[in-house]
């Protein structure tokens, strides 16, 4: 393989977290290499795979600053506003629809925000 040990679904020993792992604990990667990697056994597509890393290495998660917050909060206001009717639907408006329900079945019920 890559040079490093491979375990099996929830036989990897202790000290060794995925990103998502790692990340609930509110720790990154920091830079290092992978230590081992894991197999789940999906039966159709092949095995998933994921990376592990030294929960000992990890550094802290950098904080948010306030221009991220804003970078944020002005694109999730931008997946909530109709391109048609302009206005705030309330939810993330479905990329197959590109446009709010109301507006893409005009005949089902008015536009109510």
């Amino acid at each position: 393989m890559a040079g490093f040990p491979v375990y099996s679904w929830r036989l990897a020993p202790d000290g060794l977290a995925t990103r998502r792992q790692l990340r609930s604990l509110g720790l990154r990667p920091g830079g290092q290499d992978v230590v081992a990697q894991l197999e789940r056994p999906r039966y159709r597509r092949g095995p998933l795979i994921a990376f592990l890393y030294r929960i000992d290495l990890a550094l802290p998660v950098r904080p948010m600053s306030t221009a991220k917050y804003a970078a944020l909060a002005a694109a999730n206001t931008a997946r909530r506003t109709c391109p048609t009717c302009q206005r705030d639907a309330g939810y993330v408006i479905p990329a197959r629809l590109g446009e709010c329900i109301p507006c893409a079945f005009p005949d089902s019920e008015p536009c109510a925000a």
